[in-house]
């Protein structure tokens, strides 16, 4: 059966003739009368007795018609939803972020500013790694997230939101802290408060002091940037966070910030969707925000790093290895 042979079925229970019915249904009499035919022919009975004045149901008629009006009522429900989501009144939107730091800072402000624009949205957030966000994705059960750059994943597309340097940090009473720079041998002998190991930003460091040949003194390994940030001005030792999440600490006085001599760690912050999937006025609203709100950020930090001595391309210089 088809939507449009139970439109023909109602309309001539409700006109009682053909061509009344085919006005209303805005096809000519030889069409619904076709349809009707195929209809009576799929359920393997009459659904209408034909008079000279009229068309009665019979009673096979009566009990299709409760249900193709029930059919159609739910038909036309969906298609005015459809039709809200379209026109982005609605929607849904489930989003997953692999960075603490964003989903502290930035998320909220971006989240308010979508509720704003779709009022009725419904949107979930969930965290985890940047590897199980994107199998979810793959999965269905997610349609956007925030993940660390690159995505390896075939069927994933992804948009660089932001580029982000590592720094080191420190307290600002330590005794090197009026340096701009630090190299990596000095990194090394310091006691280090890094993130912990399996994260992009974790490897990206690990990667770097074993390019360098050196064994860094990790003494505490902590799950949040912010909980680095406290350690560090609390004099406990040093970190080693993207730039992005200390400048408030650095303007303020909080913290000293080194750059690191010779390095180019570079996190990525990029945000992940289904290749070739589905992407509803929300989704699309959402990633538009996310898009404004990463040039403005990038922006802000320019004033930051043009204090930074230039660095150059060369690997760093590999020092004695510590044991």
């Amino acid at each position: 059966m088809e939507i449009r042979q139970l439109r023909a079925l109602q309309a001539i229970a409700e006109t009682h003739t053909f061509t009344a019915a085919a006005e209303r249904v805005h096809v000519t009499q030889a069409a619904i009368s076709m349809q009707i035919r195929q209809l009576e022919l799929e359920v393997g009975v009459p659904v209408f007795v034909r008079t000279p004045r009229r068309c009665v149901l019979t009673h096979a008629g009566e009990l299709l018609l409760e249900r193709a009006q029930r059919i159609l009522r739910e038909h036309d429900a969906a298609l005015e939803e459809l039709a809200e989501l379209s026109g982005a009144t609605r929607g849904r939107m489930r989003l997953g972020s692999a960075s603490v730091m964003f989903s502290s800072d930035p998320l909220p402000t971006l989240l308010h500013e979508l509720h704003e624009r779709h009022p009725q949205a419904e949107v979930t957030v969930v965290s985890g790694t940047s590897e199980a966000l994107v199998k979810q994705i793959l999965a269905g059960e997610l349609d956007l997230a925030f993940v660390s750059l690159p995505v390896e994943a075939r069927g994933i597309q992804t948009e660089l939101l932001l580029e982000d340097e590592l720094i080191a940090i420190a307290n600002p009473q330590h005794p090197h802290a009026h340096q701009r720079v630090i190299s990596a041998f000095a990194l090394a002998g310091e006691p280090l408060i890094l993130g912990e190991r399996g994260g992009n930003t974790r490897r990206l460091i690990d990667r770097f002091f074993a390019e360098a040949g050196l064994h860094p003194k990790v003494i505490m390994e902590l799950s949040r940037v912010a909980s680095i940030k406290r350690m560090v001005a609390a004099g406990l030792g040093v970190g080693i966070v993207p730039v992005r999440s200390a400048v408030e600490e650095i303007k303020e006085g909080r913290l000293a910030r080194w750059w690191i001599e010779g390095a180019q760690i570079n996190s990525e912050l990029g945000l992940a969707r289904l290749r070739g999937g589905y992407h509803s006025p929300l989704t699309q609203t959402f990633a538009q925000l996310c898009r404004e709100h990463f040039a403005a950020t990038t922006e802000g930090l320019n004033s930051l790093r043009q204090t930074a001595p230039r660095q150059t391309a060369k690997r760093p210089t590999k020092g004695k290895k510590r044991r």
